[in-house]
C-alpha cells in the first residue's frame, strides 16, 4: 500500500509543470536551441554523469544500486548518480526540479503522472530514441506507456489488479477457495459474508472495493466503459459509478466488509499495519506486484485471485496489464544516447534482470522473465505465474490518467467513505465524484 499524495500536491505539480514548460521554451530561445540538461559532462566525448531518480524503500534502493554498479562496470565513461526517496515526497521534489529546468536524466515514472509530464513536454518520446530495444516486449506491455502516438514510459514491471486471499483464514472458516475463473460479484459478496460469519469477529471477508480507483475502472470496463478515455477525458458514466457504490453498499449490508470507520482508517494505514497484513481480512484488492511484500507483512502465504466479473467469465472481468512503474527519459537531458543505454540495460540486460528480479514487478522482457522466474522468492514466483496465467484473458491496457487525473484515488476514497457512513446516497456520491474529478481535469 503506497502512501497517498495530499490533494494539493497534484495542483502544485501542475502549476510547477506549467512553469517548467515556460522555462524550457525560454532557455531554448536564449541558448539558440541548446538541449539543456540534467547531466554533466567532461565534454568532447569524455566522462558523462547521468542523474537517475526513483522512489522506494531500502530493498529497492540496495538492489538498484547493485544494478547501477553492474552498468558502470561495463560503461566506465558513464557515471550514474542516484536520487531516491519515499513515494510521499517524490512527486513534489520532481515537480520542483522540472520547474527549475533541473530534471534528472532518467526518471522512475508512475502511470498517474506519465501524461501529466509528457503533455507538458518534459519527457522524451522513446519511439524517437535511437537504439532503444523493445523487441522482447509484448505489445500489451508496451502500450501501457503509450498515448497520442508516442511512448513516454518503458514498462519496468508487469502488474494487474487482483484479489489477494489468505488461505489460512479460509481454512479456519471452513470455506472453500473460490473458482476465480467463474465467480461473479454476487459470488464474491456471498463468500465474503460467509467468511465474516464463520470467523466470528476475528476477521471480515474482504475489504471494500471503493478504496482504490482501479476497482471502479474494472467495474466500468466490465460494463463497456472505462475510467479514462484515450483522449484524456472521464469515460465512466454517472449510472455506472452509482451502480458501483450500490455494490459497495450491498457488501456493507451483508457484513462482507468491515465497518465504515475501520475501512476509513485502513485507507491510510502503512502496509504492515493494514487490515490484510494484520489478519483482519480474508481477502482484499491489491496490485499483483505487492504479493511478496504483503505476504511478508502478514507472516503467511497469500494467494492471488482473478477479480470477479458480472458475467462469471474471467475474460470479461476487465483486467489488463498495467505497468507497475515506468522508465522515462527527460526531454531536456544533454545525454540522450547514454540515458537510452542505461534504460536498455535496466530493461534488457540479464545482469540487471538477475539483480532486480521481480522487485518492480514481473519483468516485461520475455527472455529476462523466463531467465529469472526460477530464482524468484515463492511469493514473487506466484505473482509471475498469475501474470502468465491471466495473459490470454486480458483486454487492452487502460488509458493513462489525463493531466489532473492523479488525484482520483483520494477523491474516490472520500466519496466511498461518505456512502459507507450513509452521509450520501450512491447517486449523489456518483455525481459529486464525477464533478470533482472533472474539476481537477480543468
Amino acid at each position: 500500500m503506497r502512501p497517498h499524495i495530499p490533494r494539493t500536491a497534484g495542483r502544485r505539480l501542475r502549476a510547477l509543470a506549467a512553469m517548467a514548460v515556460a522555462t524550457t521554451l525560454l532557455a531554448a530561445s536564449a541558448c539558440g536551441g541548446d538541449s539543456g540538461g540534467g547531466g554533466s559532462s567532461a565534454g568532447g566525448g569524455g566522462d558523462v554523469t547521468l542523474r537517475f531518480t526513483w522512489w522506494g524503500g531500502d530493498t529497492r534502493t540496495k538492489l538498484t544500486q547493485q544494478a547501477i554498479d553492474a552498468f558502470q562496470k561495463d560503461h566506465p565513461n558513464i557515471k550514474i548518480k542516484g536520487e531516491f526517496g519515499e513515494w510521499s515526497g517524490y512527486w513534489d521534489k520532481l515537480a520542483t526540479k522540472v520547474a527549475a529546468n533541473d530534471a534528472p536524466d532518467i526518471i522512475q515514472m508512475d502511470e498517474k503522472y506519465l501524461r501529466e509530464y509528457a503533455d507538458r513536454g518534459a519527457l522524451q518520446d522513446l519511439k524517437k530514441s535511437e537504439g532503444l530495444d523493445t523487441g522482447k516486449f509484448e505489445d500489451d506491455t508496451l502500450k501501457a506507456g503509450e498515448f497520442d502516438g508516442g511512448l513516454y514510459g518503458l514498462n519496468a514491471g508487469i502488474n494487474s489488479f487482483a484479489i489477494v486471499a489468505n488461505p489460512a483464514l479460509f481454512k479456519a472458516a471452513g470455506v472453500a477457495m473460490p473458482d476465480d475463473t467463474t465467480w461473479t460479484w454476487d459470488d464474491y459478496t456471498r463468500i465474503a459474508a460467509e467468511l465474516t460469519t464463520k470467523l466470528n469477529g476475528k476477521a471480515f471477508g474482504t475489504g471494500a472495493p471503493g478504496t482504490n480507483e482501479a476497482a471502479l475502472n474494472l467495474w466500468a470496463r466490465q460494463h463497456g466503459e472505462s475510467l479514462w478515455t484515450q483522449d484524456g477525458k472521464v469515460g465512466v458514466s454517472p449510472e455506472q459509478v452509482t451502480a458501483f457504490y450500490q455494490q459497495v453498499l450491498k457488501m456493507r449490508d451483508a457484513k462482507a466488509i468491515p465497518s465504515a470507520e475501520a475501512i476509513s482508517q485502513d485507507m491510510n494505514a502503512a502496509l504492515d499495519q493494514s487490515a490484510m497484513a494484520t489478519g483482519k481480512l480474508a481477502m482484499n484488492w491489491m496490485w499483483s506486484n505487492q504479493l511478496n511484500a504483503m505476504s511478508k507483512a502478514a507472516g503467511t502465504e497469500l494467494k492471488l485471485l482473478r477479480v470477479p466479473s458480472v458475467e462469471g467469465k474471467a475474460s470479461a472481468n476487465g483486467s489488463y496489464y498495467k505497468g507497475s512503474m515506468f522508465w522515462s527519459i527527460s526531454s531536456r537531458s544533454k545525454h540522450q544516447k547514454e540515458a537510452v543505454e542505461f534504460v536498455n540495460f535496466l530493461a534488457n540486460n540479464p545482469a540487471a534482470g538477475n539483480i532486480l528480479l521481480a522487485e518492480r514487478g514481473v519483468p516485461p522482457n520475455t527472455e529476462i522473465r523466463s531467465a529469472v522466474t526460477p530464482k524468484l522468492q515463492p511469493a514473487d514466483a506466484a505473482s509471475a505465474k498469475f501474470i502468465q496465467d491471466i495473459g490470454k484473458e486480458l483486454g487492452d491496457p487502460s488509458p493513462a490518467p489525463p493531466v489532473g487525473g492523479g488525484q482520483v484515488e483520494k477523491i474516490i476514497q472520500r466519496y466511498t467513505t461518505e456512502v459507507l457512513f450513509g452521509r450520501q446516497t450512491p447517486d449523489a456520491a456518483a455525481k459529486a465524484f464525477l464533478d470533482e474529478v472533472n474539476g481537477e481535469l480543468k
